[in-house]
């Protein structure tokens, strides 16, 4: 028998138990919630650059 898909959503959750062990200091499990959370972390983190005519000039990731 077929098993549906699960929804993006669902396939995207840490395990609790990584949140769990992160959460008490665990660092393997910090590390893989950091890498988890990697691109919507740089992404948080990019700021647009103008130059003096208001021109985008850069991408800048504080």
């Amino acid at each position: 028998m077929k098993q549906r898909c699960k929804n993006r959503e669902e396939k995207n959750l840490l395990p609790f138990h990584i949140i769990k062990a992160a959460s008490e200091g665990d660092v393997l499990a910090i590390n893989t919630v950091l890498k988890h959370y990697e691109g919507y972390i740089i992404t948080l983190s990019t700021r647009k650059m103008y130059d003096e005519g208001g021109r985008l000039a850069a991408l800048f990731h504080s």
